[in-house]
Order: C-alpha cells, then structure tokens, then sequence
C-alpha cells in the first residue's frame, strides 16, 4: 500500500474514463482542498478498492486515514468537514434543493447519455476500450492492454440492456442529452454557472457526465459541431481553483437553464425514478415508461429508489418560505413526484 498521506491532505483514487472521478477531482480542486490524484490502474488504486462496501470509483481517502466512495455523500461529507466560503452548495435553502435536484439527475440520468455514446457504436467501443485498458495497464505491452480491453468491452456492452442504454432506448436518452447540452449551450454564454458566477455541485455532476462525451469520437464530433461553448465550459470546469464568485440572488428570475433543467426532471428524470421503485415495490426485475413520445425500457436499480426517497425527504424538510418558492419554480408534475411516497 502507499505511504499514508501528510495531515490535511486527501488522496482520491479514479479513473479519467469515469465521470464520477472526474467530478470529484474538480471539487477538490474547485475547493482548493489539498489532495493526491491516484490512477486507478496503479497498485494503489487496485488495491484501495479492497477497503471499500462496493468496489467502484472514485475512493476518497480521507486524511484520518478512512476510505469511502459514492461521490454525492463524499461532497457531503466534505461539506460538513470544510464548511466556508468555497463550499459548492447555495446558501439559499431553495437554491441549495434545485441545486441537489440537479446534481441527482446528472449522476443517475446524465450518465446514460455517457454509456450509450461509448458502447453503442463500434468505433467508440474501439477507442474507448482501449484507453480505458490503457489507463490501467500503461507499460505493461500493447498485448496485455488489447486483450484488457477486449474483456472490458464485451463485459460494457453485454450490461447496455441491464443500464437502458440500448439502440430501442437511444432516442430519449441522446433526446434528453441534446436538451440539456442546448440550455447550457445557451447559458454559459450569459452566466458562469448554473447558480451564479461561481460553481455548484450541479454544475461538477454535469461536468462529470459530459466530460466523457468531450473524449469519446462520436460524442466528442457532435459537441464540436452543436455544443462548442459546453465543450469549452467542460475545459473550465474541470479546474476552477482560481475562480471567485458569487451565487444568484434567491429573488433573481429562474434562469432559462434552471426552468429547462427542472422541466426534463419533471418529463423524463421522476417518471423514470417512479417507474423504477413501482417495479422494485411489486418485484418486478425490469420497468419501462414513456416520455416525449418515446418508450423506455431497462433492469431495475435499488440504488435509485434510495435517490428518489432522499430527494422526497429533502423537498418535505424545506423551510416553508423555500418550499414555497421552490414549488414555484418547480413544474405540477415534478412537484407532484416530490410529495407522493
């Protein structure tokens, strides 16, 4: 194992191909928190995953030595720790749930987009299997790296149906990510960020998911040639230790963004996550829904019922000037997701 960090200083182990890594190492930066970037492919990184329930990435060690994944409750956890002026959730309680809102949806939503463009076509399974085998096995021959990303794809691309990433299910998924890519298409331009002239978690949970359509080809050519601005945003983002900001005024007008953001929560992001736990409640091992016209189909996920229970018990938690002002900005149906359960 590698020598325990000096006091203060984090080590967070992840992988460049991972939108979640990439998130929080642009919080840690963002936050100027001082911290080591492990590759996962190292020995270090393999064998931190050891130390951990589920054994994904990113792994945060924390400076008292104690090791945990899942990056929302880890920016959580960071906030408790460091609580100031750097600290990426709104003061506002209103800001701070539609920021919350957000971020859940890029991290559970946002990343279909991510595993369709990779594992859908053939030139981005090429590639990408590649670099990812890359990343783990660098120097050990050309060999051992194709026959890891030959393993590593077959594994990726047998999971499409399981994650909903599907040729079926494509027209929603790449539908959803094209809205999304247009609102912030047409905010960076105007406003720093989602919240103001400084960043939120929900502008690093975007920024994770879409960094990864920055890198794969077929992705990549299509921000290129539609969304140049969130190209360039995703560069920002990804190293914003210099920047300095303030947050919206809680009495400014709802951005365009954030009202288009909050309108794809309520059309496609809760009847995904309704449809999901009514499956799971009635035992269901698979769920579908529609919306937009367009049907969608895929294995059901325990992790996400958990999602949409915290998000509940947030929004019913909210002080009731903020609710109210919440409610306000927040369309019928998703106010209607939030209160039932």
């Amino acid at each position: 194992m590698d020598t325990p960090p000096s006091p203060g200083r984090y080590v967070l182990y992840g992988g460049l191909g991972s939108p979640y890594s990439m998130k929080m190492r642009a919080v840690l930066r963002y936050r100027r928190l001082p911290h080591d970037w492990v590759q996962l492919g190292t020995p270090e990184g393999l064998d931190v995953l050891t130390l951990v329930k589920v054994p994904v990435i990113p792994v945060l060690r924390f400076p008292d030595g104690r090791h945990a994944n899942d990056s929302t409750p880890l920016v959580r956890e960071l906030e408790r720790l460091h609580p100031g002026a750097r600290s990426e959730v709104p003061d506002d309680p209103a800001q701070a749930f539609i920021t919350a809102l957000l971020e859940d949806m890029a991290d559970e939503w946002g990343t279909k987009a991510m595993f369709l463009y990779r594992w859908l076509r053939e030139r981005d399974q090429r590639q990408t299997s590649d670099w990812l085998a890359f990343d783990r096995l660098a120097g050990e021959g050309l060999e051992a790296i194709r026959g890891h990303a030959t393993r590593f794809r077959d594994r990726q691309v047998g999971r499409m149906a399981l994650v909903g990433c599907t040729p079926a299910n494509a027209p929603l998924v790449e539908a959803s990510a094209d809205r999304v890519m247009a609102l912030l298409e047409a905010h960076v331009t105007g406003e720093r960020f989602l919240f103001g002239s400084r960043p939120s978690v929900a502008d690093f949970a975007w920024m994770g998911q879409l960094s990864q359509l920055a890198n794969d080809p077929t992705a990549c050519e299509h921000l290129r040639e539609r969304f140049p601005f969130v190209l360039r945003w995703l560069m920002h983002l990804d190293d914003a230790s210099g920047v300095d900001g303030t947050w919206r005024r809680p009495e400014a007008p709802t951005s365009p963004a954030i009202a288009g953001l909050l309108a794809i929560a309520a059309e496609v992001y809760f009847p995904f996550l309704e449809a999901n736990a009514a499956a799971i409640a009635a035992g269901q091992d698979t769920f579908a829904f529609e919306a937009w016209g367009m049907r969608y189909e895929q294995g059901t996920f325990r992790y996400q019922v958990r999602c949409l229970a915290e998000l509940r018990d947030a929004y019913r938690s909210l002080p009731a000037a903020a609710r109210e002002r919440v409610d306000a900005d927040l369309p019928a149906a998703a106010r209607a997701a939030l209160g039932r359960g």
